[in-house]
């Protein structure tokens, strides 16, 4: 059991990693869902990820606003991916339910510090802004975080954003480099991973023939988003990036990968927003990620389709 904060940009993929997440009550407490500028702006990111808890039936998850813009860089966004409403091949409406009161940092600032010590795991779908401003503000919340789970980075793979670049750290790569820095316990499940987990008119199919309306939406979302990605790299099928990080947290026997150092290069230039991943160890410096490298696609298929199976 995961007592959990989901931090995301919703985005087609992150709405996907919402729904299987909220259908796992047994084993994801989900806290809240707090929400950071991405794929879209802010308003946007905080729309869908309330609508993803309206078509999972789960209205009672909070959800708080958080950063609008990064800590350095000038704001890029992902329409030309994401749609300009952060959501391909469904039709979305303002959800019933408001935004949480307050702001999503204070709210990982004051939940954070009241949680007994490493109890938290904290989901990271987007880019990393908040829990950056929330560790600049209050460095002692890392005792009440159990780990760290970022869909985040590249390295084998290359980026999908730049030749190098991921596009959740060249988002916002000075908060990906402030979070790497804290200590805390990180597993990161990068495109090299999220690469091998790709859909098929099967698995999609699949999906579909749930009969129910998450099963459908989430069918019409990978309709319209997974053919662009394979447009772009040649690939059989689309990924679904964010997805993989809810699949970890409920079966990490579905993945490997190991312990190794990792840097973010935050200069101006060619390799902007680049994690730097030690796979070799040739810098000989202490591992400070959890690197997954390769994952059961079929095997995360199957969890996927059992979970969207569950929701109305």
């Amino acid at each position: 059991m995961h007592t959990l904060i989901i931090d995301t940009d919703p985005g087609a993929d992150d709405v996907i990693a919402l729904l299987f997440a909220l259908a796992a009550p047994e084993s994801l407490s989900i806290q809240a869902l707090t929400t950071v500028a991405g794929n879209v702006p802010l308003a946007k990111t905080s729309r869908n990820a309330r609508l993803a808890c309206e078509w999972a039936g789960r209205p009672e998850v909070p959800v708080y606003a958080g950063a609008e813009r990064p800590l350095q860089r000038t704001p890029i966004y992902a329409a030309n991916i994401h749609g300009h409403e952060g959501l391909t091949g469904v039709v979305v409406h303002e959800p019933a339910v408001p935004l949480a009161e307050g702001g999503a940092v204070d709210y990982l600032v004051r939940t954070l510090r009241a949680a007994p010590e490493n109890s938290v795991t904290l989901a990271m779908l987007g880019p990393q802004t908040n829990l950056a401003l929330a560790l600049e503000q209050a460095p002692d919340i890392t005792r009440g975080i159990r780990e760290l789970v970022l869909m985040a980075g590249a390295h084998f793979n290359g980026g999908n954003i730049t030749p190098v670049a991921e596009f959740n750290v060249f988002a916002d790569p000075h908060a990906a480099e402030a979070v790497l820095k804290s200590g805390v316990p990180i597993t990161m499940l990068p495109l090299d991973v999220t690469h091998k987990i790709l859909t098929s008119d099967a698995r999609i199919a699949r999906l579909r023939g749930l009969g129910n309306r998450a099963g459908a939406i989430v069918a019409d979302i990978l309709d319209a988003y997974a053919p662009q990605e394979m447009k772009h790299y040649g690939m059989p099928g689309g990924p679904v990036h964010d997805a993989t990080v809810t699949a970890y947290l409920l079966r990490p026997d579905l993945f490997q990968g190991r312990r190794i150092h990792v840097e973010i290069d935050s200069r101006e230039g060619m390799g902007f927003g680049q994690t730097v991943a030690d796979w070799h160890g040739s810098l000989k410096r202490p591992a400070n990620v959890n690197w997954i490298i390769d994952g059961d696609a079929q095997g995360f298929f199957d969890l996927l389709t059992e979970h969207i199976a569950r929701l109305p």
